[in-house]
């Protein structure tokens, strides 16, 4: 898709003004970040928070197991519980990446979550915790009308709230709402399981196990090990090293730190393990992958948002 494209073009050039620097650049709503890529980024691993992706221009692919989530102008990305997955993008100097990020505000989310249902009753759909969905001619309007109230500062305060919740709800009503709105009700194995992953993102450094993470959803450990895999494609301590190395390379991006102290502040004893580990995961070693990163998002650490719980 081109900046030809009638259905783009305006929210691209709007995009232009709003991110005019390559990465991530801020917005007058903490919830909000736009963000520019002029090159092409290759398979790399990621941890996105849950957030909404729309892409103006440009193309990413993600890839979770056998499951290839593409999101560019006709698609968006909806993110309700923190995967661990890989991400390459299709981006140049010409036709740069544009993409509007929203982190997920749990409280407007449910509360538009209870009045669809009400209004169009409970969702039967499965929960999922990532998928790609087809832009539509109502969410692309909407999208097109918060651009154009954040390109003016005084718009940007007082109306980009309720167009954040225009957004909200024409998500939630869409193909693939139920979906959404079935992982915010937080119901059967998957709320059991968010639960549990809750739990890691809040204690990552502790000492948790298998049984403790079972515990705190309710379940018995091997229910619990089948049930989170399915939700996440790993195990349980799978998804805990993935989750302590990405907090890691974040600490050494924001705060500077060195890969020992960082292995330490994520629950590591062993700084020589953590490095093992770490290029094993990354592909890099400790202090090249942050050379890489600096070099590759072009902005002073702390712009990054958690959204790449890794980069973005």
């Amino acid at each position: 898709m081109t900046q030809a494209d009638p259905r783009t073009a305006s929210m691209v050039q709007l995009m232009e003004k709003l991110a005019p620097v390559e990465g991530y650049n801020l917005s007058a709503l903490e919830d909000i970040r736009f963000l520019r890529s002029n090159r092409p980024l290759a398979r790399t691993p990621v941890l996105y928070d849950p957030g909404i992706v729309i892409l103006c221009q440009g193309r990413k692919r993600g890839y979770l197991g056998d499951e290839v989530y593409i999101y560019d102008a006709q698609h968006y990305l909806v993110v309700s519980v923190p995967v661990p997955f890989t991400m390459e993008t299709d981006a140049s100097e010409a036709e740069p990446m544009l993409a509007v990020y929203m982190r997920l505000n749990f409280q407007l989310a449910s509360e538009l979550m209870l009045q669809v249902d009400e209004a169009l009753g409970p969702s039967e759909a499965q929960p999922r915790g990532m998928y790609a969905s087809p832009m539509d001619d109502l969410l692309r309007a909407s999208t097109q009308r918060l651009l154009e109230a954040m390109s003016r500062t005084g718009e940007a305060h007082i109306l980009g709230p309720s167009l954040v919740r225009e957004i909200y709800y024409r998500i939630l009503t869409g193909e693939q709402g139920g979906s959404m709105r079935a992982a915010l009700n937080l119901q059967g194995h998957f709320g059991k399981v968010t639960r549990a992953i809750r739990k890691i993102h809040a204690c990552y450094q502790a000492r948790l196990d298998v049984a403790s993470l079972a515990q705190e959803a309710s379940m018995s450990v091997p229910s619990f090990h089948l049930h989170f895999r399915n939700v996440t494609n790993l195990s349980p301590m799978q998804y805990l090293k993935s989750t302590r190395l990405h907090q890691a390379r974040l600490l050494m991006l924001r705060n500077a730190m060195t890969a020992s102290m960082a292995a330490f502040n994520v629950g590591y004893e062993s700084a020589s393990q953590f490095s093992r580990e770490f290029k094993r995961f990354f592909g890099r070693t400790p202090h090249a992958e942050i050379a890489w990163m600096k070099a590759t998002y072009a902005l002073p650490a702390p712009t990054t948002p958690s959204m790449y719980v890794s980069s973005h």
